[in-house]
């Protein structure tokens, strides 16, 4: 079983740091000693929110920046030992209706950061967030790092040419570069404002106003759902792994559920809401890819990193926060 290691005295940026993944990461990095700089653009409708930070504001630098803009990623890459990146335009759909808004923010966004780094600090260990969307439909399971990539969306195809950026760069230039492509990540300081993406954290908001939850087609697909907490470890641990450098990961859980008894699992914990069936729209049926089961063999074998949170357990542990905190996220 791993172990973080502490980090004290030494120096970490995190774009996309007011965000969901990002403000979780910059919670455990507080927690090791490191000195934090949170770096967001604070666009909307994602999920930059400063209620993220809120226990922790007074040891983090907050920088209201886009990835987008390369001198002042500069500015703030120097110096630093590690960088989180986990900023990025996350809704398939989105994707599709804003294509160029989707290239600008994930393959600008991110060779940008890159480029920052080679100039002017090419020895801090970075480790990017990918996601499952590069993979597209499964031609086999559990889907493995050796899986051919064929995204369905124009968010996967971006996603996908973020992460060769990254692994290109520790290729030719021996950057310390590492790639975990994640998969329905879940938890504490989700957006709540609306579904286009954490379907799971949205529907715990339906299940709490006493809303249906509404299903499309007979939800048998297999799902797997990563606790945050899990996911955050994950990526610290790749970044202090000398290892990782230049590899990617694949994260899952222990076990994938059908959809639609995520959802009623949902409404058993919340105790309110119901399910409902419904017809596939057009434009999600065209981006839907089936069941999806992966392998985080690569990541115990090298990382020894394995999930530790049970579905049912980080689903307790996500409902009780937002029983609490719900009108800070909607």
């Amino acid at each position: 079983m791993y172990k973080l290691k502490q980090m004290k005295g030494q120096k970490a940026l995190v774009t996309g740091g007011l965000g969901f993944i990002g403000s979780n990461v910059a919670h455990r990095l507080v927690g090791l000693g490191a000195k934090v700089t949170v770096y967001d653009a604070c666009l909307d409708p994602y999920g930059w929110n400063y209620a993220n930070v809120r226990e922790i504001r007074e040891h983090v630098r907050v920088v209201k920046a886009d990835t987008r803009d390369f001198d002042k990623l500069c500015a703030h890459v120097k110096g630093q030992d590690y960088v989180f990146n986990c900023a990025g335009q996350v809704s398939h759909l989105d994707s599709m209706k804003d294509p160029w808004l989707d290239l600008d923010i994930n393959c600008k966004g991110n060779l940008n950061l890159l480029e920052a780094a080679r100039r002017f600090n090419d020895q801090a260990r970075i480790v990017y967030c990918g996601t499952r969307a590069q993979i597209g439909r499964a031609m086999y399971s559990p889907i493995d790092e050796a899986h051919p990539t064929n995204p369905v969306d124009i968010y996967g195809i971006n996603k996908l040419a973020g992460e060769k950026y990254h692994l290109l760069y520790a290729d030719v230039y021996g950057m310390p570069v590492t790639s975990l492509p994640l998969n329905n990540v879940f938890g504490e300081r989700h957006q709540m404002k609306h579904c286009l993406y954490g379907i799971l954290n949205w529907f715990i908001r339906l299940a709490l106003e006493g809303r249906d939850i509404t299903i499309y087609g007979s939800g048998k697909q297999l799902r797997e759902y990563n606790y945050v907490q899990d996911v955050v470890d994950a990526l610290v641990l790749a970044g202090q792994s000398r290892k990782a450098k230049g590899r990617f990961y694949s994260i899952s859980t222990r076990k994938a559920m059908p959809f639609l008894e995520m959802a009623r699992q949902v409404v058993k914990e919340v105790g309110r809401g119901r399910v409902v069936k419904a017809p596939w729209p057009r434009e999600r049926k065209q981006i839907e890819v089936g069941n999806v089961v992966s392998s985080y063999r690569k990541a115990k074998r090298e990382l020894g990193w394995e999930p530790r949170t049970s579905f049912e357990a980080g689903l307790e542990k996500t409902v009780a926060f937002y029983r609490e905190r719900l009108p800070e996220y909607v």
